[in-house]
């Protein structure tokens, strides 16, 4: 087992692995900007370290620092945890050339992931269902451009090879505006990314997002955790998710389980990861993999009764998985409402002091957060503070128990999303299951 972990994130993630790493008896040292010097896993951390100022390209963006931190604590591994530089290919290379162990995919694993084109190209050649496309980058060639469009048939949408997060991205309904997206859609990739390779992809224009939890160990070994549902989502970033996702054809599901088992023995993939896809139609579309822990891992955990950052942390120290596919029994159902720190109607971040929190109880509710009352939430990171998750033998049980979760959760001080969470685990249309990914926006007026 990895003797000293070096936690490279902040937050309810950061204190997520802190405790993980503690029932495994290894050691821990946080790092932190200068705002985040009382964060609450860095208070409970064996070691802290601050490596920088508020700024995440000073701090939790900045290689040398992080590498710096773990050299003088003696830290045998790195843990990226999500956002900053968990799916940074050149990050894991750095680790693992300084002599460290990194916490996740290897660097090779991760580059091809990370690239959407090759990515697509890699889960084809594996066996899992793809959105028709155009089969590799976009040409500078108008007349390929428009063959290409015609092929796929409108409307189409047209994506960065390295866009993430909702950005990189524009539908095109007719092909009078399809150059424009183009060019448009390349300089903002160009601006965000570094990249401005773009590829083409059908438009599904009522899908779910579906996406199946994985845990491979880079020795042969594969399995997965089963789906989850996440298209309660707006502008491309999830709200709510749930698992196992309610209504899907079951033939299908063992299908796409199986696909995504095996490809990632193919391409020898280590750690936890995700594989997204959209649902439309009684199939299964990929779309792209996480090669890291997700936001909504705990919803699977729940489910299956696996510790899934545990697992991440026993396959970096060279361990085989803990469990076969024939382990794994799906139980119950499980919903994750992402507590932001934000107007609940203009959705812009509300930053500042936490005067009271209360914690939600009961059985089969579970929290993850970093909160304590006094504790000033910075206006320099992104503005999730806690996950509410609930369980329940069967959904509308799980529903009801985070209906009342959300009614029992006290955050004063700042302004949260919590009235927005209680309005969606109140809509009929939810309760019932199978909404699609542009419902909430709908609902919204978006």
């Amino acid at each position: 087992m990895l003797d000293k972990v070096l936690i490279a994130n902040r937050g309810e993630i950061a204190l997520r692995i802190l405790r993980a790493c503690k029932e495994l008896g290894i050691r821990t040292v946080a790092v932190h900007s200068v705002p985040d010097r009382d964060l609450m896993h860095v208070r409970l951390a064996d070691e802290a370290v601050c490596i920088g100022p508020a700024s995440s390209a000073k701090s939790y963006l900045n290689i040398p620092a992080l590498i710096s931190a773990a050299e003088v604590t003696d830290s045998v591994g790195i843990h990226p945890g999500y956002g900053f530089l968990a799916e940074s290919a050149i990050f894991a290379e750095q680790v693992e050339r300084s002599g460290f162990t990194f916490i996740g995919p290897t660097a090779d694993v991760i580059r091809l992931m990370g690239d959407k084109v090759s990515a697509i190209a890699a889960m084809k050649k594996a066996g899992v269902p793809t959105v028709p496309g155009s089969d590799g980058p976009l040409p500078d060639n108008n007349d390929e451009l428009f063959a290409i469009a015609r092929k796929i048939g409108y409307p189409v949408i047209v994506k960065a090879a390295a866009g993430g997060g909702g950005r990189g991205m524009r539908v095109v309904q007719a092909e009078a505006h399809l150059l424009n997206a183009i060019h448009v859609t390349r300089s903002e990739a160009g601006a965000a990314f570094g990249d401005d390779t773009l590829y083409m992809e059908k438009f599904l224009e009522h899908p779910r997002h579906v996406e199946v939890q994985v845990l491979a160990d880079g020795q042969g070994n594969a399995i997965h955790l089963y789906d989850r549902d996440c298209s309660m989502q707006r502008r491309h970033q999830k709200v709510v998710e749930e698992a196992p996702a309610p209504m899907i054809d079951e033939e299908a599901r063992q299908t796409v389980f199986k696909a995504c088992v095996d490809a990632c023995i193919h391409i020898g993939y280590r750690g936890a990861g995700t594989f997204e896809f959209l649902y439309e139609d009684g199939k299964f579309y990929f779309i792209e993999m996480n090669t890291r822990v997700q936001v909504e891992h705990p919803v699977t955990e729940q489910v299956t009764g696996v510790d899934i950052v545990k697992e991440q942390l026993r396959i970096a120290s060279g361990l085989p998985l803990s469990f076969k596919q024939e382990d794994i029994v799906l139980r119950g159902h499980a919903f994750e409402c992402r507590i932001n720190a934000e107007d609940p109607k203009t959705f812009l971040p509300c930053p500042g002091k936490v005067t009271h929190f209360h914690a939600p109880g009961g059985n089969g509710i579970r929290v993850d957060s970093h909160l304590y009352d006094g504790y000033t939430v910075p206006p320099h990171y992104d503005s999730l503070i806690a996950k509410l998750i609930t369980y329940g033998e069967d959904r509308a049980t799980a529903l009801r128990r985070m209906r009342n979760a959300l009614d029992e959760t006290m955050i004063d001080g700042i302004r949260t999303n919590i009235a927005l969470h209680q309005d969606i685990v109140r809509d009929s249309n939810f309760a019932n299951g199978g909404v699609n990914i542009h419902y909430l926006e709908k609902k919204l007026g978006l």
